[in-house]
């Protein structure tokens, strides 16, 4: 059975939550139906749904913005002649200038289920606009892409709270976009007019290729879900000095730096004995990013079994396995990070400050794990009451 998202549901069946409202949208590439009509011209085109006005995330509302951290402003929408607003510029939630034209606003956007992921706080911070201007919020769900049972990683200490992670989630939260708004909404006290339309036919334990819906990638760097999987995990590099796969044609699963040997590497990893991956050690010459034009020696990670991979506890492997061949060439970037913060770009990510100590000290990855788990345990009771699919 093929998963109806929520944008489908709620025009085959629910179109009376827009009757005489004024509907604005958050959107992006992703917000397609399973035609890959885009919701903008599907919006524009329903004579039941009074579309007045359009924003986009970081990336732009029909990707417009390709570059990591790039701002952009906003425009006139050439299909509708809408305006566009920019959530990714010197405001990052809509003003009350923007909703003027608004009763209801729509969130529909594809997540990859990683905390560090933006869209979700872009979300957030609408719904805190919704809420100041009594404005109603909807958000059309759709599938967690690397499945809703599994979560991993340190819960985030609030001292660390960013556009990168404004919320204490785990590294990979195993929520769909509809969960997490209601967990914000409750949670984290937003309190605003929230409704939910529900995918039907998603379960819990799918990926998203068993949903049999067309993927879309949610970002430049995010182009399968094999980069997905491993993102949760990997992103974590972008506060190193090494090569995060930026450049590449397997962004995320590509890792290294000039330095490195490829075989030495290898040979480090053995010792950690992981499951449900493997890796091949690989060059490659980063077209943009770190170490652009620049020989680099690395790995690229090879996902043999999701159900045993842990992203997190392989990305940590790798940092350690990479600051041990060479820890004076291997160093934590500096801030700040994306403009605005400073403290450690790679603190910022990880959302745990002591664990970025623990693998200057070599601690075994099985003792920091066990040092995050009570927290992760403490989220995982407190998600449950939010799960909106079994």
């Amino acid at each position: 059975m093929t998963v109806i998202p929520g944008l489908e549901v709620l025009l085959s069946n629910r179109t009376d939550l827009l009757d005489g409202k004024r509907v604005g949208v958050i959107c992006n590439p992703t917000s397609v139906d399973r035609r890959l009509n885009h919701i903008i011209d599907l919006f524009w085109s329903d004579h039941r749904v009074n579309l007045t006005t359009i924003f986009g995330p970081q990336h732009g509302a029909r990707g417009e913005t390709q570059d990591n951290m790039i701002e952009w402003e906003s425009y006139a929408d050439d299909v509708t002649g809408l305006p566009v607003y920019s959530l990714y510029s010197e405001s990052r939630r809509p003003t009350p200038e923007m909703l003027t034209e608004v009763d209801i606003l729509v969130f529909d956007v594809q997540d990859v289920g990683a905390r560090y992921y933006t869209f979700i706080y872009t979300m957030a911070l609408a719904m805190e606009a919704c809420q100041d201007q009594h404005i109603e919020m909807l958000v059309l769900d759709r599938p967690n892409p690397i499945n809703g049972e599994i979560v991993e990683g340190p819960v985030l200490d609030p001292q660390l709270s960013s556009f990168v992670g404004m919320y204490p989630l785990p590294l990979r939260h195993g929520m769909t976009i509809g969960e997490l708004a209601n967990y914000f909404n409750q949670e984290m006290r937003i309190g605003c007019s929230l409704s939910i339309v529900q995918m039907k036919g998603w379960g819990r334990h799918m990926y998203f290729e068993e949903t049999r819906l067309p993927w879309v990638l949610p970002s430049p760097n995010i182009p399968t879900v094999d980069t997905a999987l491993v993102y949760s995990g990997m992103c974590l590099f972008e506060g190193t000095n090494l090569s995060e796969g930026r450049g590449t044609t397997r962004p995320f699963e590509i890792t290294g730096a000039p330095w490195i040997r490829p075989e030495e590497m290898i040979r480090s990893l053995r010792e950690y004995a992981l499951e449900g991956v493997r890796f091949r050690g690989c060059h490659v010459i980063p077209t943009f990013h770190k170490w652009h034009d620049r020989l680099v020696g690395g790995v690229q990670i090879h996902v043999t079994d999701r159900r045993l991979y842990k992203p997190v506890r392989t990305a940590l492997s790798l940092l350690k396995s990479y600051r041990s061949i060479d820890s004076d060439r291997f160093f934590w970037k500096e801030p700040p990070y994306e403009y605005e913060y400073e403290k450690l770009p790679f603190d910022i990510l990880c959302g745990d400050p002591g664990i970025r100590t623990k693998i200057e000290q070599d601690v075994p990855i099985e003792k920091i794990e066990l040092e995050w788990l009570p927290s992760l345990e403490n989220f995982q009771k407190t998600r449950q009451q939010y799960l909106l699919y079994t």
